[in-house]
Protein backbone atom coordinates (compact mmCIF):
# COMPACT_ATOMS: atom_id res chain seq x y z
CA UNK A 1 0.00 0.00 0.00
CA UNK A 2 1.22 3.25 -1.19
CA UNK A 3 1.93 5.78 1.82
CA UNK A 4 0.96 9.72 1.39
CA UNK A 5 3.30 12.25 1.13
CA UNK A 6 4.55 14.25 4.22
CA UNK A 7 1.77 16.16 4.32
CA UNK A 8 -0.99 15.37 7.36
CA UNK A 9 -4.22 15.95 6.06
CA UNK A 10 -6.73 16.01 8.73
CA UNK A 11 -10.26 14.35 8.72
CA UNK A 12 -12.81 13.60 10.95
CA UNK A 13 -14.93 10.26 11.11
CA UNK A 14 -18.36 10.07 12.50
CA UNK A 15 -18.77 6.28 12.97
CA UNK A 16 -20.73 4.69 15.25
CA UNK A 17 -20.04 1.07 14.64
CA UNK A 18 -16.79 0.14 16.59
CA UNK A 19 -15.60 -2.16 14.00
CA UNK A 20 -15.99 0.02 10.89
CA UNK A 21 -14.15 2.98 12.89
CA UNK A 22 -11.24 0.55 13.37
CA UNK A 23 -10.54 -0.29 9.67
CA UNK A 24 -11.01 3.43 8.61
CA UNK A 25 -8.42 4.28 11.31
CA UNK A 26 -6.24 1.75 10.98
CA UNK A 27 -6.16 2.69 7.50
CA UNK A 28 -5.98 6.37 7.87
CA UNK A 29 -2.86 5.84 10.81
CA UNK A 30 -1.30 3.62 7.99
CA UNK A 31 -1.28 6.39 5.78
CA UNK A 32 -0.25 9.19 7.99
CA UNK A 33 -3.41 10.98 8.03
CA UNK A 34 -4.93 12.81 11.17
CA UNK A 35 -7.94 12.12 12.68
CA UNK A 36 -10.70 12.91 14.96
CA UNK A 37 -13.37 10.73 15.90
CA UNK A 38 -17.25 11.37 16.81
CA UNK A 39 -19.97 9.02 17.89
CA UNK A 40 -22.68 10.81 16.98
CA UNK A 41 -24.37 13.57 15.52
CA UNK A 42 -23.86 16.03 18.63
CA UNK A 43 -20.24 15.76 18.67
CA UNK A 44 -19.53 15.74 14.86
CA UNK A 45 -21.36 19.45 14.49
CA UNK A 46 -18.99 20.04 17.58
CA UNK A 47 -16.23 18.60 15.84
CA UNK A 48 -16.96 20.42 12.56
CA UNK A 49 -16.61 23.95 14.38
CA UNK A 50 -13.56 22.90 16.57
CA UNK A 51 -11.62 20.55 14.86
CA UNK A 52 -11.98 22.04 11.71
CA UNK A 53 -11.45 18.89 9.56
CA UNK A 54 -10.49 19.20 5.79
CA UNK A 55 -12.62 15.90 4.94
CA UNK A 56 -15.34 14.25 7.08
CA UNK A 57 -16.39 10.53 6.63
CA UNK A 58 -19.77 10.63 7.49
CA UNK A 59 -21.98 7.50 8.97
CA UNK A 60 -25.53 8.10 8.12
CA UNK A 61 -26.92 6.07 10.93
CA UNK A 62 -26.13 6.76 14.44
CA UNK A 63 -27.74 7.02 17.63
CA UNK A 64 -29.36 10.50 18.33
CA UNK A 65 -29.55 12.01 14.50
CA UNK A 66 -29.94 11.64 10.56
CA UNK A 67 -26.80 11.33 9.15
CA UNK A 68 -29.25 13.50 6.11
CA UNK A 69 -30.16 16.46 8.67
CA UNK A 70 -26.18 16.25 10.00
CA UNK A 71 -25.08 17.44 6.00
CA UNK A 72 -27.92 19.81 6.49
CA UNK A 73 -26.38 21.36 9.61
CA UNK A 74 -23.08 21.57 8.11
CA UNK A 75 -23.57 23.07 4.78
CA UNK A 76 -25.27 26.04 6.68
CA UNK A 77 -22.02 27.49 7.70
CA UNK A 78 -18.77 25.15 5.64
CA UNK A 79 -18.13 23.81 2.21
CA UNK A 80 -15.77 21.37 3.69
CA UNK A 81 -16.22 17.92 1.49
CA UNK A 82 -18.35 14.70 2.93
CA UNK A 83 -17.97 11.60 1.93
CA UNK A 84 -20.74 9.59 2.94
CA UNK A 85 -20.23 6.07 4.72
CA UNK A 86 -23.66 3.54 4.40
CA UNK A 87 -25.02 0.26 4.82
CA UNK A 88 -27.93 1.06 2.23
CA UNK A 89 -26.94 1.19 -1.09
CA UNK A 90 -30.30 2.44 -2.77
CA UNK A 91 -29.87 4.92 -5.66
CA UNK A 92 -32.75 7.08 -3.70
CA UNK A 93 -30.41 7.21 -0.43
CA UNK A 94 -27.27 8.44 -2.29
CA UNK A 95 -29.52 10.81 -4.57
CA UNK A 96 -30.92 12.45 -1.33
CA UNK A 97 -27.69 12.54 0.57
CA UNK A 98 -25.95 14.26 -2.70
CA UNK A 99 -28.95 16.22 -2.64
CA UNK A 100 -28.21 17.19 0.81
CA UNK A 101 -24.76 18.44 0.30
CA UNK A 102 -22.50 15.53 0.21
CA UNK A 103 -19.70 15.15 -2.18
CA UNK A 104 -19.27 10.95 -2.80
CA UNK A 105 -20.75 8.08 -1.35
CA UNK A 106 -19.30 4.77 0.17
CA UNK A 107 -21.31 1.22 0.49
CA UNK A 108 -20.43 -0.96 3.38
CA UNK A 109 -18.53 -3.05 2.71
CA UNK A 110 -15.98 -1.42 1.64
CA UNK A 111 -12.27 -1.89 0.40
CA UNK A 112 -9.08 -0.33 1.75
CA UNK A 113 -8.33 0.60 -1.31
CA UNK A 114 -11.56 2.13 -2.68
CA UNK A 115 -11.54 4.42 0.49
CA UNK A 116 -8.01 5.70 -0.16
CA UNK A 117 -9.13 6.19 -3.99
CA UNK A 118 -12.17 8.28 -2.79
CA UNK A 119 -9.77 10.62 -0.51
CA UNK A 120 -7.54 10.47 -3.46
CA UNK A 121 -9.68 12.44 -5.21
CA UNK A 122 -11.35 14.66 -2.91
CA UNK A 123 -7.98 15.76 -2.18
CA UNK A 124 -7.15 16.81 -5.33
CA UNK A 125 -10.37 19.06 -6.11
CA UNK A 126 -9.13 20.67 -2.46
CA UNK A 127 -6.00 20.93 -3.94
CA UNK A 128 -7.24 22.79 -7.50
CA UNK A 129 -9.75 24.80 -5.67
CA UNK A 130 -7.13 26.23 -3.45
CA UNK A 131 -4.35 26.92 -5.86
CA UNK A 132 -6.86 29.44 -7.58
CA UNK A 133 -7.39 27.77 -10.55
CA UNK A 134 -10.65 26.01 -9.52
CA UNK A 135 -14.52 27.68 -9.09
CA UNK A 136 -12.92 31.64 -8.06
CA UNK A 137 -10.83 31.38 -11.47
CA UNK A 138 -12.24 33.11 -14.32
CA UNK A 139 -10.30 30.60 -16.64
CA UNK A 140 -10.92 26.85 -16.09
CA UNK A 141 -8.88 24.08 -17.98
CA UNK A 142 -9.28 20.70 -18.00
CA UNK A 143 -6.83 18.32 -20.00
CA UNK A 144 -7.99 19.89 -23.91
CA UNK A 145 -11.41 21.53 -22.39
CA UNK A 146 -10.97 25.36 -21.84
CA UNK A 147 -13.69 26.99 -20.45
CA UNK A 148 -13.20 31.17 -20.17
CA UNK A 149 -16.45 32.44 -17.66
CA UNK A 150 -15.88 36.09 -18.10
CA UNK A 151 -15.82 36.11 -21.54
CA UNK A 152 -18.55 33.28 -21.67
CA UNK A 153 -16.09 31.13 -24.55
CA UNK A 154 -15.66 27.07 -24.39
CA UNK A 155 -12.76 25.35 -26.48
CA UNK A 156 -11.52 22.21 -27.30
CA UNK A 157 -7.91 21.95 -28.95
CA UNK A 158 -8.10 25.72 -28.84
CA UNK A 159 -11.03 25.47 -31.15
CA UNK A 160 -14.49 27.58 -30.11
CA UNK A 161 -17.28 25.08 -29.47
CA UNK A 162 -20.44 26.83 -30.02
CA UNK A 163 -23.09 25.53 -27.53
CA UNK A 164 -26.64 26.34 -26.47
CA UNK A 165 -27.43 28.62 -23.61
CA UNK A 166 -28.59 25.33 -21.73
CA UNK A 167 -25.17 23.83 -22.67
CA UNK A 168 -22.93 26.10 -21.23
CA UNK A 169 -24.31 26.84 -17.98
CA UNK A 170 -24.44 22.74 -17.93
CA UNK A 171 -20.53 22.52 -19.04
CA UNK A 172 -20.25 25.34 -16.01
CA UNK A 173 -22.18 23.85 -13.28
CA UNK A 174 -20.12 20.61 -13.79
CA UNK A 175 -16.59 22.69 -14.11
CA UNK A 176 -17.28 24.47 -11.13
CA UNK A 177 -18.00 21.03 -9.30
CA UNK A 178 -15.29 19.41 -10.98
CA UNK A 179 -14.24 15.47 -9.38
CA UNK A 180 -18.35 16.23 -7.60
CA UNK A 181 -21.20 13.66 -8.53
CA UNK A 182 -24.33 16.37 -9.65
CA UNK A 183 -27.79 14.78 -9.14
CA UNK A 184 -30.53 14.97 -11.81
CA UNK A 185 -32.44 16.86 -9.59
CA UNK A 186 -29.44 19.42 -8.69
CA UNK A 187 -28.76 19.82 -11.93
CA UNK A 188 -32.67 20.54 -13.40
CA UNK A 189 -33.07 23.17 -10.08
CA UNK A 190 -29.78 24.83 -11.00
CA UNK A 191 -29.76 25.45 -14.99
CA UNK A 192 -33.63 25.99 -14.94
CA UNK A 193 -33.43 28.18 -11.86
CA UNK A 194 -35.84 25.91 -9.60
CA UNK A 195 -38.58 26.44 -12.50
CA UNK A 196 -41.24 23.80 -12.38
CA UNK A 197 -39.00 21.58 -14.71
CA UNK A 198 -37.58 18.44 -13.30
CA UNK A 199 -37.40 16.43 -16.16
CA UNK A 200 -34.81 13.97 -16.46
CA UNK A 201 -35.05 12.97 -19.75
CA UNK A 202 -34.56 16.95 -21.08
CA UNK A 203 -31.98 16.82 -18.50
CA UNK A 204 -30.06 13.77 -20.48
CA UNK A 205 -31.18 15.12 -23.92
CA UNK A 206 -28.68 18.30 -23.35
CA UNK A 207 -26.05 16.12 -21.45
CA UNK A 208 -25.99 14.07 -24.87
CA UNK A 209 -25.48 17.17 -27.69
CA UNK A 210 -23.04 18.58 -25.07
CA UNK A 211 -20.98 15.30 -25.26
CA UNK A 212 -20.89 15.20 -28.69
CA UNK A 213 -19.50 18.65 -28.58
CA UNK A 214 -16.24 17.93 -25.96
CA UNK A 215 -15.90 14.56 -26.27
CA UNK A 216 -13.44 13.12 -28.85
CA UNK A 217 -14.32 9.69 -28.30
CA UNK A 218 -18.26 9.52 -27.91
CA UNK A 219 -17.92 5.58 -27.34
CA UNK A 220 -15.57 6.07 -24.59
CA UNK A 221 -16.17 9.63 -22.43
CA UNK A 222 -13.44 10.93 -20.64
CA UNK A 223 -14.74 14.18 -19.42
CA UNK A 224 -18.27 13.63 -18.18
CA UNK A 225 -19.17 10.64 -16.37
CA UNK A 226 -22.87 8.97 -15.85
CA UNK A 227 -23.57 7.70 -12.16
CA UNK A 228 -26.74 5.56 -13.56
CA UNK A 229 -29.34 6.61 -11.71
CA UNK A 230 -27.73 9.52 -9.35
CA UNK A 231 -26.25 12.10 -12.02
CA UNK A 232 -23.41 13.69 -13.65
CA UNK A 233 -19.60 13.99 -12.92
CA UNK A 234 -16.64 15.74 -15.18
CA UNK A 235 -13.58 13.86 -14.25
CA UNK A 236 -10.44 15.50 -13.75
CA UNK A 237 -7.84 14.64 -16.48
Amino acid sequence: MEKVSETKHSLLIVENEKAIFNLIACTLDTQGYHYEKADNGTQALMAVTTYNPEIILLDLELPDMDGINIIKKVREGSYVPIIVISDNGEDRDKIKALDAGADDYLTKPFSIEELLARLRSTFRRISYVQSGKGELSTIFVNGDLKIDFEATVVTMRKEVIHLSPIEYRLICELARNVGKVLTYHYLTNKIWENINTNDVPVLRVHMATLRKKIEPDRENPRYIQTRVGIGYKMNRL
